[in-house]
């Protein structure tokens, strides 16, 4: 057993980067992870990780080691699981980070169906506007709205999403109503801001040709739901999802803005990280999901869904 917490410990240390993160992370001092790395090198026989004051990186034979204590630890958790449950059931906690609005809105109705049909996994919520680093913060699943590169993931397309550009009828009574995208430059744009964001950016389509524009504005922050309600009280134009405008666009509270050149869709998706072996938990929850989140959004707005 003490190989096997070693082997976590280290895991939680390539993914999080230093000795003092895993502590933090794993609630033991950097001493003590120190320590414990250095009785798996000690077992192992070879360096695991060159260690500098400023870095610390995984050696090759670390490298190697870490994908080959993922395929254990996975092993052993399925293999755990099944004894405690008697059957491939699945259990235990999953960590589920998703986009702030839509969590509230979208997800959190639907958790307490997913625990009662899984009455063994406890489901922990992260909600964020902010792209968490599932590694970095122990994160088994994501639901997001973005353009997604990262092939390292597993990426279950759950729909792509309609966008619209909207605004209060007071703002455009006051500043105008743009008549082509480079028009959007002497607007007031509601920005979703953020570091590591694409926000100052927005691609519109153009007979159906992708076209970038800078975008800028007074306001921005890093909650969509903060953008959705200046634009409702009159302070400039937002990008939003059309599922979260619906209501608004439906009482004429918010009105669309270059309708002939809608905004790029989105996709939403869940990723978890790649495995040879996927918890059960994940996949089960994923699969749970994934059609009940088209439905949630379809009843919000039949056209959501591309």
């Amino acid at each position: 057993m003490a190989l096997l917490e070693n082997m976590r410990i280290f895991v939680r240390v390539v993914e999080l980067g230093s000795l003092s993160a895993a502590g933090r992370n794993l609630r033991m001092s950097p001493a003590m992870v120190s320590h414990r790395i250095q009785q798996l090198e000690t077992h192992l026989g070879v360096r695991l990780l060159n260690r500098t004051t400023r870095q610390l990186q995984a050696t090759e034979a670390g490298v190697d080691f870490y994908q080959g204590c993922l395929d254990v630890l996975e092993a052993v958790e399925r293999a755990h699981s099944n004894i405690v449950t008697g059957s491939t059931l699945p259990s235990g906690s999953v960590r589920v980070t998703a986009p702030l609005g839509f969590g509230r809105r979208i997800l959190a109705p639907l958790v307490p169906e997913f625990c009662a049909a899984n009455t063994l996994v406890e489901v922990r919520l992260r909600l964020s506007d902010h792209l968490l680093d599932l590694l970095r913060e122990a994160v088994d699943v994501a639901i997001r709205m973005a353009t997604l590169k990262d092939s390292s993931f597993v990426v279950r397309k759950i729909a792509d999403l309609r966008r619209v550009l909207v605004a209060a009828p007071s703002y455009l009574e006051e500043r105008g109503r743009p008549q082509s995208p480079a028009d959007l430059a002497d607007h007031n744009c509601l920005l979703l801001r953020f570091p590591g964001t694409q926000q100052f950016q927005w691609t519109l389509l153009d007979k159906g040709e992708p076209v970038k524009l800078s975008v800028a504005g007074r306001f921005d922050a890093d909650d969509g739901d903060v953008l959705t309600g200046w634009a409702v009280d009159g302070r400039g134009i937002a990008m939003k999802p059309l599922w979260e405008v619906a209501e608004h666009l439906a009482s004429g509270a918010l009105v669309p803005v270059l309708p002939d050149h809608p905004p790029e869709p989105v996709m939403l998706a869940v990723l978890y990280p790649h495995r040879a072996l996927v918890p059960a938990k994940v996949r089960v929850f994923a699969d749970h999901m994934m059609p009940r989140i088209r439905a949630a959004l379809t009843a919000l707005s039949p056209d959501t869904i591309v």
